[in-house]
């Protein structure tokens, strides 16, 4: 079995997928600790075990934050390239813009008809409208970050947070906490301050092909519903976003693509 890996080192989690050509067969994650590399073989070596194929040939792409750190990599890719490939694939051809909330940047990548990226918006410089920003809001509102659909559907209270630097939304989520706002409402209130965001790094471009939200915080459909009614259009999301772009990592593999 020749296999092709990719994995994708990130800011806050390193994640990897194990692909028979374009099928993936196996992922998994774990956190970004000091010793990036030494977490990949782990994650590599259990994925194997898991389907069976100790001892079998393969390569691996490395991208994200992280990939130089990855010594043993047949290949690197760009986070942005791989991302494209990766959901262009698994969307069957019907992605037009990829939304990417990743843990400290956002992105905003606009495909060509044919899946190749035409444009893309990047925010690097603050944590505000990431997933970092989910995180820290988990902790002071004393709640996982699994629950924060569920609790973010049920809000009662449109509430604004306008802070464009985290710290200061820290302080105004405590604040609002306060003053007594319900937790449900803070949550929906973080929610729409994060598609904000994304909204504004689509710039005036209109979209062609399906939106589609991806990277971890995808998952919380709470934030899926307040980009939608951001946007005005239908939002899409993969059943593991997280993976997408280990993924496309891994099928860069299969072709030439930096």
């Amino acid at each position: 079995m020749n296999l092709c890996i990719g994995a994708d080192l990130g800011s806050t989690a390193i994640k990897v997928v194990i692909n028979s050509g374009e099928t993936p067969l196996w992922h998994g994650s774990a956190p970004t600790v000091p010793n990036q590399e030494r977490v990949v073989r782990k994650l590599i070596d259990e994925g194997l075990a898991s389907i069976g194929a100790n001892g079998a040939g393969y390569r691996i792409a490395a991208t994200g934050y992280g990939k130089k750190l990855l010594t043993g990599a047949q290949k690197n890719i760009n986070e942005i390239s791989a991302n494209a490939l990766g959901l262009f694939h698994q969307s069957g051809g019907r992605a037009g813009v990829i939304i990417n909330i990743g843990g400290q940047d956002s992105k905003v990548i606009h495909l060509t008809p044919d899946g190749r990226v035409r444009d893309f918006r990047m925010n690097d410089k603050c944590a505000a409208g990431t997933g970092r920003f989910f995180e820290q809001a988990a902790r002071i509102l004393d709640v996982p970050l699994e629950d924060f659909a569920r609790l973010g559907a049920a809000f009662q209270k449109e509430i604004d947070i306008n802070s464009t630097c985290v710290v200061f939304a820290e302080s105004e989520i405590v604040s609002l906490l306060a003053a007594g706002a319900a937790r449900e409402d803070v949550i929906r209130g973080l929610c729409a301050s994060v598609a904000r965001r994304a909204a504004g790094l689509m710039g005036n471009d209109d979209a062609e092909g399906n939106v589609y939200l991806d990277g971890g915080p995808a998952l919380n459909s709470c934030l899926v519903a307040a980009l939608r009614d951001e946007l005005a259009t239908d939002i899409h999301v993969l059943e593991t976003p997280q993976y997408t772009v280990a993924y496309g990592a891994a099928l860069s593999l299969l072709e030439n693509t930096d």
